[in-house]
C-alpha cells in the first residue's frame, strides 16, 4: 500500500502530467526515489521547471486517494504500474502512459493484441461482421481489445468469448461505474477471460473529454487497430488517427456506400488503410506475430500466410525487441544491453533476411511487409 501511495502522490502532482511521470521514472526508477531527488536533479529532467520540483518535493496525497484504494480492494481490482512486470509492454511504449492502471481480470506483458472498435449505432452487417472478424482473431490466439461501448465494441468483445478467446475493454470511466450498465454481465465475462482496465479512478463517471484518452490506450497496448463501422465523425476514427500517429497499421472494413455508417472506414481507406475482407488481411500485416507463432506456419487454406525464417538466438533477441515503428539504435542498446558494435552487426544480419528495414538516422523497425 506505502509503494502505491508514492505512485498515486506522484500522479497528482500539478504539474507533473503522463509525459513527466515517464521522464521521471525512466531517470530515477521510482517514486520513491524522485522524492528523495533534489531539486536541482529533477529541473536537469525536460519538462521539469523549478516550481514543478517544487510541488514533487511538497509530495502532497489528495484525501480521495486512499478511499479509492479501499474501493478497488474491496471489488477485487488490481492496481497496475508502469513499472510492474505485467503492465502492457505496447503500452509502455507511449510517451505518455498512464502511471497507474486499474485491473479487473489478468494481463500478459507479453500479449499480442488487435484493437476492434466502430460505431455504437452499428448496423447488423456491422455487429455480425465485427464478430466474425474478432472471433477469428481471439482463434489464432490474439487479443481483442476494444472499449466495451455498445454495438460494435461490444460485438467484438463478444466475438473473441465465443471463441474461447482473450480479450480487453478499455473503459471512459472508473471501474466502479460500469459503462454502458447494460453490460455488466459482459464486464464480469471479460474480467474471466482476460482484463477490464481503465486509467482514472474507481469512481469517475463517463465523461467525454474521458474517451480521447481511453482511445489511445485502446490503440496503444494493439499492434494495429480494425475499424469496422464508423460515421463521419466518431471516437472510432479517433482511435485510427492515434493508431497511426503511434505508428500502428490501421485496418478498415468496407461496407455499403449508401450507409452513413461506412462514410468513415471509407474516408480511412482513401487514406491508406488497409482493406480488411477477412481475418488474413489483418494476420498477413503482423510479421513479428506470426514468427512468434509457428504453429501457423501451416494451417490448410484458410491459414496465415507463412512466414519462415531461421533466427540465431541473438537476432531472436534483436528482433522481438524492435517495433513496428522507427527504433534509434542507443535505444536498442539500452534496451538490450547489448555492445553497439555486435548490435549493428546483428542488425544488418536481420536487414539482409529481409525482415528489419533500416531508416535515416539510425532507426530500425520491423518490416511490416
Amino acid at each position: 500500500m506505502k509503494d502505491l501511495l508514492s505512485w498515486f502522490t506522484l500522479k497528482h502532482t500539478p504539474g507533473v502530467g503522463n509525459y513527466n511521470f515517464k521522464r521521471l521514472v525512466d531517470r530515477f526508477g521510482s517514486p520513491e526515489k524522485i522524492f528523495t531527488a533534489s531539486s536541482a536533479e529533477l529541473t536537469k529532467i525536460e519538462g521539469i521547471s523549478g516550481r514543478i520540483a517544487a510541488a514533487v518535493r511538497a509530495r502532497k496525497l489528495p484525501a480521495f486517494v486512499k478511499k479509492d484504494l479501499d474501493i478497488a480492494a474491496e471489488k477485487n481490482i488490481k492496481i497496475v504500474t508502469m513499472t510492474d512486470n505485467n503492465y502492457p509492454s505496447l503500452l509502455l511504449q507511449l510517451p505518455d502512459p498512464p502511471p497507474v492502471i486499474y485491473v479487473y481480470g489478468f494481463l500478459d506483458n507479453n500479449m499480442n493484441s488487435i484493437a476492434v472498435v466502430g460505431s455504437r449505432s452499428a448496423t447488423d452487417y456491422g455487429i455480425s461482421t465485427a464478430m466474425q472478424l474478432s472471433k477469428e482473431l481471439a482463434s489464432r490466439q490474439l487479443w481483442v481489445v476494444s472499449g466495451m461501448a455498445k454495438g460494435i465494441d461490444t460485438a467484438a468483445h463478444k466475438g473473441a468469448l465465443a471463441a474461447g478467446g482473450k480479450t480487453i475493454a478499455v473503459l471512459g470511466s472508473g471501474l466502479a461505474r460500469i459503462y454502458p450498465a447494460e453490460n455488466e454481465k459482459l464486464f464480469h465475462e471479460i474480467s474471466e477471460n482476460g482484463a477490464v482496465i481503465s486509467e482514472f479512478p474507481m469512481m469517475m463517471r463517463p465523461d467525454a473529454r474521458n474517451f480521447p484518452l481511453r482511445n489511445r490506450i485502446i490503440c496503444g497496448m494493439s499492434l494495429g487497430t480494425v475499424v469496422v463501422e464508423a460515421a463521419k465523425r466518431s471516437g472510432a476514427l479517433i482511435t485510427a488517427r492515434l493508431a497511426a500517429e503511434q505508428g500502428k497499421e490501421v485496418f478498415a472494413v468496407p461496407g455499403s456506400i449508401k450507409s452513413a455508417k461506412s462514410v468513415g472506414t471509407h474516408s480511412l481507406l482513401k487514406q491508406g488503410a488497409k482493406l480488411v475482407e477477412n481475418v488474413d488481411d489483418v494476420i498477413e500485416e503482423l510479421p513479428h506475430f506470426l514468427i512468434e507463432n509457428e504453429s501457423r506456419k501451416n494451417v490448410g487454406n484458410n491459414g496465415v500466410k507463412s512466414f519462415k525464417c531461421a533466427l540465431e538466438p541473438d537476432e531472436e533477441i534483436v528482433f522481438t525487441a524492435l517495433e513496428s515503428y522507427p527504433m534509434h539504435i542507443d535505444s536498442l542498446v539500452r534496451k538490450i544491453g547489448l555492445e553497439a558494435g555486435k548490435l549493428s552487426g546483428l542488425l544488418l544480419q536481420l536487414e539482409l533476411k529481409g525482415i528489419v528495414d533500416q531508416s535515416p538516422g539510425k532507426f530500425f523497425s520491423v518490416r511490416g511487409e
